[in-house]
Order: C-alpha cells, then sequence, then structure tokens
C-alpha cells in the first residue's frame, strides 16, 4: 500500500492554485512539494498546512492505494 495525493492535485486545478501558490498559501517547503509529487512520505504537519491552506480535510488531498505488486488477500 502507498499514499496517493493525486486528489490534492485535482483540488489544487479545481481552485486554479499552483504549486508554488501552495507553498506560499501554506508554508511549506519546495522539498516537501516535490516529495508529495513522487507520493513519498510526509510529516502530518504538511499535511495539516496544506488542509488548512486549502480549507479542507486529509481525505481530501491523500487516499491509499495499493501497490502494483500487492496482491489480494
Amino acid at each position: 500500500m502507498r499514499f496517493s495525493y493525486n486528489k490534492l492535485w485535482k483540488l489544487m486545478i479545481d481552485k486554479g492554485i499552483n504549486k508554488k501558490s501552495l507553498r506560499e498559501m501554506s508554508g511549506i517547503s519546495a522539498t516537501s512539494v516535490a516529495k508529495l509529487g513522487n507520493g513519498g512520505n510526509v510529516n502530518t504537519e504538511i499535511l495539516l498546512k496544506i488542509c488548512t491552506a486549502l480549507n479542507c480535510d486529509v481525505g481530501d488531498i491523500m487516499q491509499i492505494v495499493p501497490d502494483d505488486n500487492d496482491k489480494d488477500v
């Protein structure tokens, strides 16, 4: 299983926000945005800052998805 931030990118498109604007609004670093772009791990504080800036819930910006190599149980 892994995290997917596709919901975040869709929400940003819907609100007309680019990555630079997200960084400025939330006070997160470019490194954190890059980690999100790669589906990497970020601190929950980063997620809280994003949710606060976008006025949304964590479930609105991320989801857990199976890896390609995960087998059905």
